[in-house]
């Protein structure tokens, strides 16, 4: 369904289109969990990106599961919305390019190496999961697998 808007990511970028498929796969539980806005209505946000102070577009407002001291958490957070799911991709693959934060995830990526993506995504703290990487790397190796299967 998105593979259209992860191949021009992965123009952009040099992220696998895989690699952002299966992340945006493990965010959004499959597509079952997408972040909503007020209205219901989807933010078209695949990837769990909060709207820090720099972000000037629309703004999703959801509780979530958060991991702060060891312990889960529920807090309240702004994420980015989009009008649609291309500008997500769009959106995530200017971030990991453009963030000097992301340069070992993003030198992995282009290397192909799921498992170094994955660790640098959560060393630069994408996300508060202490598992976040190994459970990345495990949906990104089976949507892999998945597309093998497929071609």
């Amino acid at each position: 369904v998105h593979q259209q808007s992860a191949l021009g990511a992965q123009a952009q970028s040099g992220i696998p289109a895989s690699f952002m498929v299966a992340q945006a796969a493990h965010e959004s539980g499959w597509g079952r969990h997408e972040i909503r806005n007020a209205d219901g209505s989807s933010s078209h946000n695949l990837f769990g990106i909060k709207a820090g102070a720099g972000w000037k577009g629309a703004v999703a407002q959801v509780t979530t599961t958060e991991v702060i001291d060891g312990q889960p958490r529920k807090v309240v957070a702004k994420f980015r919305a989009y009008a649609s799911h291309a500008e997500s991709f769009n959106d995530y693959a200017r971030l990991i390019k453009d963030s000097p934060r992301y340069s070992q995830a993003l030198a992995s990526a282009n290397a192909g190496s799921a498992k170094g993506f994955s660790q640098g995504l959560q060393s630069a703290g994408y996300a508060t999961d202490p598992a976040y990487a190994d459970k990345l790397t495990r949906v990104i190796n089976t949507t892999l697998r998945l597309q093998r299967v497929v071609t």
